[in-house]
């Protein structure tokens, strides 16, 4: 009997939420097409250029990964950030100023990193942490998706 090959593939993150509509309008509100809307609202998935993101009730994310969910739901920093690699610093602040007209809260205005980047974070309604950067080395195509140097 012969093993299959396993590949490492990371293609989708599903981010707990507390309410859907809300959610699934924020992230609409940003640009991300939402697809397969056969799930309605019980699940929601957007093309994000290269992994999906999906929203999932907060609660029935934790129950499904069989994760203790229980008040207070954790406000600290959870060690999770999501990244939206710009192709120049105008793009960085564009995109920061899109988030917040529709409903982020702007944790960090965009500045110079100390790698010789430019970036700042928001967070979503729900809290979950984003990074707006661009970042040298890093190439972001017209397409949107990002290339890593070999």
């Amino acid at each position: 009997m012969s093993a299959q090959v396993v590949v490492p593939r990371f293609t989708v993150v599903t981010l707990g939420v507390s309410e859907m509509r809300r959610s699934i309008a924020f992230y609409a509100s940003l640009g991300f097409a939402r697809k397969f809307r056969a799930t309605g609202e019980e699940v929601a998935f957007f093309d994000t250029g290269g992994t999906v993101l999906a929203l999932y009730p907060w609660d029935a994310l934790a129950q499904d990964a069989g994760v203790r969910d229980g008040p207070p739901r954790p406000e600290a920093f959870r060690g999770v950030t999501l990244a939206w690699n710009c192709s120049s610093e105008a793009e960085v602040d564009a995109a920061l100023a899109s988030a917040i007209e529709k409903g982020a809260a702007l944790l960090k205005a965009a500045q110079p990193t100390d790698y010789g980047g430019y970036g700042g974070y928001f967070t979503d309604p729900d809290g979950h942490v984003w990074e707006v950067v661009v970042a040298p080395g890093i190439e972001v195509g017209e397409d949107g998706r990002v290339r890593l140097p070999a």
